[in-house]
């Protein structure tokens, strides 16, 4: 018999159907043991040696895993393929060689779905635990302990009601408190802009005025209401002329396939999931075997999957322009190449549709993505018109854009990615015009306004900000935020995060006495450390001497 061991119940029942009767699968049900949350867990005196507890809820299913394992010929650890999955698979082997019942005979097997001929072919491709990727495991899992056991009992002390400091819950809490602080010492100045409704060809359009009394108007150009007035007056009074019409074709490119950061994102703007329900999600359609592994950094897909993408594209356009000549290949910004996996993409193209509720409306927004990432460029016409009068001391600019081809947009848009500084007057569609026309006036509007504070934080703004910077990694991203609503830091409405005062004065209170340690650049550099050890380039020890050299004098 050999013993095969997943992560849950659902991969495991799925996983053992595939396999057949020579193979028993068993769920772990995630990590089955952790450090004990008490002192002495970890002792950098002893060469950071660290103490490890079985989940007390995981007692009974460790031993299912250990009768099991007495009885088998090989054990076959097929955890999920990260650096959280192989931290799983070793505590299985390390807790079956201390009770002895680790057999001779132990492999390790990844896959990147779960459909049968993936997990029959990685059968066959068994390999050794990634020591690598186990080391940055025990070091990042160290760090965590050293962070918050150490600065904890400081805070208790010092602030009577902060529960706890973690290392980038920390940094994510910082971005959310600066934020709040921006707000408050936002002063809004007032601003106006004027607007012509002009008419051609039985086609009513607006043009902003861009110019006055031979002056470029800038944004807080006209700043109260009597220069707005004027301008106003300047504009009724005048005739204007189209001077210029600038027609220029563009091409927008598709955006490549979900990574982990990326879904959270659009899940959270287009569906209103949290970065934790997102997740959730994802997992049961993994399990299921309807999406490919859903934390992952990669943007490309196996050749395989191209192909079948492309296959779908051309089943269902007959027109082949929406099929580019080539395949298109992405390349992965991750630093870390060995946990950069395939993109997040259904397993079989040929179904757009999958389940229901919020399953079904997830996986949708994974199929529409993938699909529309091998398909053809949007070809758009972007028109300016500027219109003059005569002495040429105003100007007024119209702007419009026509999707000429739609390309990838017939399948999906990523419409709330507005692009900071597109024109607020783009009007869609405007008339035929041409040098010499004078469009009929219908009127003209000139309406206050005033500045906007910098918007406060949703999940898909702090998990984009959080990934800029390099902190933390987006598998984590889901947990770090549900750790400061959970401890009352923040709290949010409206999807938006407001800071809590308590973590409002944990905040004053690292940036006061740890300000290295909720830096950004600090943390960012600490996540670039634990890479070089996952990819073989560092000794984990070595981090965790540094660190600590500099730490502990600070926190006591």
């Amino acid at each position: 018999m050999q013993l095969v061991i997943v992560e849950s119940p659902a991969k495991a029942k799925t996983i053992e159907k595939y396999l057949g009767k020579d193979y028993k699968v068993l769920a772990s049900y995630g990590h089955v043991r952790d450090l004990p949350p008490k002192d002495g867990s970890v002792r950098p005196d002893e060469d950071f040696a660290m103490d490890w507890e079985l989940y007390g809820d995981k007692q009974r299913q460790v031993k299912a895993i250990a009768d099991a394992a007495k009885g088998a010929d090989r054990l076959i650890l097929a955890t999920d393929p990260d650096r959280e999955g192989e931290a799983i698979s070793w505590h299985v082997r390390e807790l079956l060689a201390k009770r002895r019942v680790l057999p001779k005979d132990v492999q390790r097997v990844t896959f990147n779905a779960i459909t049968k001929q993936t997990v029959t072919e990685a059968m066959q491709r068994p390999r050794e635990l990634d020591q690598d990727l186990i080391d940055a495991y025990l070091a990042r899992r160290a760090l965590d302990y050293l962070f918050g056991f150490t600065l904890s009992p400081v805070l208790w002390r010092k602030l009577p009601g902060a529960k706890s400091a973690g290392r980038v819950q920390s940094v994510a809490l910082r971005l959310i408190v600066e934020r709040e602080r921006e707000i408050e010492a936002f002063r809004p100045q007032e601003y106006w802009s004027v607007l012509a409704r002009l008419e051609h060809l039985g086609t009513q359009f607006p043009a902003r005025l861009v110019k006055f009394d031979g002056q470029k108007l800038e944004k807080l150009s006209l700043g109260d209401a009597g220069s707005a007035e004027r301008a106003k007056a300047a504009v009724e009074a005048a005739t204007f002329r189209v001077e210029e019409v600038d027609t220029r074709p563009t091409r927008r490119n598709p955006w490549p396939p979900f990574t982990t950061s990326t879904l959270q994102m659009e899940a959270a703007r287009k569906l209103g999931f949290s970065a934790a329900h997102t997740m959730r999600v994802a997992q049961n359609l993994y399990e299921a075997g309807a999406i490919t592994y859903m934390r992952t950094d990669g943007v490309q897909m196996d050749p395989s999957a191209i192909s079948a993408a492309r296959k779908a594209i051309s089943d269902r356009y007959t027109n082949g322009h929406y099929l580019p000549e080539k395949p298109r290949h992405y390349e992965t910004k991750a630093k870390n190449a060995q946990e950069a996996h395939e993109a997040i993409r259904p397993t079989d193209f040929g179904k757009d549709r999958y389940g229901s509720g919020d399953e079904g409306r997830l996986y949708e927004l994974v199929w529409k993505r993938a699909i529309a990432s091998q398909m053809a460029s949007a070809v758009i016409e972007r028109t300016t018109v500027t219109l003059r009068e005569g002495t040429g001391k105003h100007e007024l600019r119209a702007s419009g854009q026509v999707v000429k081809f739609p390309g990838f947009l017939a399948v999906y848009d990523e419409t709330l990615d507005a692009k900071p500084g597109e024109d607020e007057e783009d009007t869609g569609l405007l008339p035929m015009l041409h040098a010499g026309d004078t469009p009929a006036k219908q009127g003209v509007d000139a309406s206050q306004h005033f500045t906007q504070p910098p918007p406060r934080y949703s999940e898909a703004t702090l998990v984009k900000r959080l990934e800029e910077l390099g902190i933390g990694r987006p598998s984590t991203y889901a947990a770090t935020i549900q750790v400061l609503k959970d401890r009352a830091y923040v709290r949010t409405e409206k999807n938006r995060f407001f800071a809590e005062e308590s973590g409002r004065l944990l905040t004053a209170f690292l940036e006061r006495f740890f300000s290295r340690y909720v830096g950004y650049d600090f943390t960012a550099g600490m996540e670039d450390e634990l890479d070089e050890v996952s990819g073989g380039r560092g000794a984990w020890k070595e981090l965790l001497e540094k660190f600590w050299k500099d730490f502990k004098p600070k926190s006591d």
